[in-house]
């Protein structure tokens, strides 16, 4: 009986209820529009006609109404807010955002249709029953009720009236409490497959993870590039001094003044990437990011062991996707030459064909074999990423005493 009565009464149940009388102040723009359509066809005296024909006829014309208009996308997410507070369904199983596709938008008319319908007919029984059930209830105990019209039209039989009065009255109470439950359970067992997902929700909601993945891993990626080359130049750069220091002044200033250019630029980069983390914003492009027309600042900064050598003509005209990505490649193959190969030369080769543009980074290797960071670098990895965005190709390894990074990249945009 217990268990019952929280079916029947209970917190959920009454929020269900409130859910049903909500649907059934909804359906009344509907079900007045439909009035002013039936009653004059059915020649009842007005709109607030008590014809049964009028009532169920208005009822039966405002769904298709609440239908179509239940179509808009807006529909959707007013439907999920009130059921998600009052339907007791996990709100992981509704859907986000307006429905753009037909089958999100026919779910939504159906959602909202059933949600109208049954809330119409459950507000109705809840104004007009609990009145009517009271009333049969205290006529045993009411002679002047009895003498009413009421009661002359109830009271056929008085054996009825006195022992069936309070039965009957509260049997009609029950019998409310129970069809409110059961169409709130109703709507609740219909919300996930109506106001769910689709597969094009789920799609979408995929490939919105995946672009918030690939931003990610991009924005990681030029942390990794200009922080770490800015670093390595930076610590090459000042050993580099510090071994000449005494002898000559004139490289040390040199070299002081590439570690101030080289941190420089890095916390303009670093402001840029951590300003995008910062507003959760991207517009598909990183602001300020350099191109190639930066590589004579780049080598400077790496010091004089780096050399350039630039062939097929001009860079200038390399569209800017390529131009960026292949900075960074230069970039990234300089910080690993710093790293692993200390103050050994290193040479940059850019080629310009017809339709690609190849990028070759050379040092010697070293004597002995660099010590392994703990976790690995990334390096490579990023490089390979950024070549493969482009629908070019990198390799690093190896080749005739030398460690050769070399990547082709089309001269045509990045498809991002």
């Amino acid at each position: 009986m217990r268990a019952l009565g929280r079916a029947l009464l209970g917190r959920r149940a009454r929020l269900r209820w409130v859910h049903l009388v909500v649907g059934g102040a909804l359906l009344m723009p509907y079900w007045l529009l439909g009035t002013l359509v039936v009653a004059p066809l059915v020649g009842a005296g007005g709109l607030f006609s008590g014809s049964l024909a009028v009532q169920f006829g208005a009822y039966g014309s405002a769904l298709p109404l609440a239908a179509v208009t239940a179509l808009f996308p807006l529909a959707r997410p007013m439907s999920v807010a009130v059921a998600r507070t009052l339907c007791g369904v996990p709100a992981e199983q509704f859907a986000d955002g307006p429905a753009h596709s037909r089958e999100a938008r026919v779910r939504t008319a159906g959602w909202f249709t059933l949600h109208v319908g049954l809330g119409g007919l459950v507000s109705g029984a809840s104004l007009a029953l609990p009145p009517f059930a009271v009333t049969v209830m205290a006529l045993p105990f009411s002679g002047g009720l009895r003498e009413s019209a009421f009661g002359r039209f109830w009271a056929l039989d008085q054996r009825w009236l006195v022992y069936g009065g309070v039965p009957a009255g509260l049997a009609m109470l029950v019998a409310l409490a129970a069809a409110s439950a059961g169409a709130g359970a109703l709507l609740a067992r219909q919300a996930p497959p109506l106001l769910g997902p689709t597969p094009s929700d789920r799609l979408a909601a995929a490939e919105r993870r995946a672009a918030e993945l690939a931003v990610r891993n991009r924005l990681a990626r030029e942390l990794h590039d200009s922080v770490g080359h800015a670093l390595s130049a930076v610590t090459l750069q000042a050993g580099a001094a510090r071994t000449v220091l005494d002898s000559d002044p004139a490289f040390v200033r040199e070299a002081l003044a590439a570690i101030e250019e080289t941190t420089r630029r890095t916390v303009g980069e670093l402001d840029a990437v951590l300003g995008l983390l910062r507003q959760g914003e991207d517009d598909g492009e990183l602001p300020g990011r350099p191109g190639l027309e930066a590589l004579d600042t780049l080598l400077s900064a790496a010091g004089r062991h780096a050399s350039l050598t630039v062939r097929g003509g001009d860079v200038a005209g390399v569209p800017e996707a390529v131009s960026r990505e292949a900075y960074r490649i230069v970039q990234e193959g300089l910080t690993n030459a710093a790293r692993h190969a200390g103050a050994e030369p290193v040479s940059v080769t850019i080629e310009r064909y017809e339709d690609e543009l190849e990028i070759t980074v050379e040092n010697p290797l070293p004597a002995r074999p660099p010590v392994a960071r703990p976790g690995g670098g990334r390096g490579l990895r990023g490089i390979g990423e950024r070549a493969r965005l482009l629908g070019g190709t990198a390799e690093a390894r190896p080749v005739d005493g030398v460690w050769r990074l070399a990547a082709r990249l089309p001269l045509r945009e990045a498809v991002r």
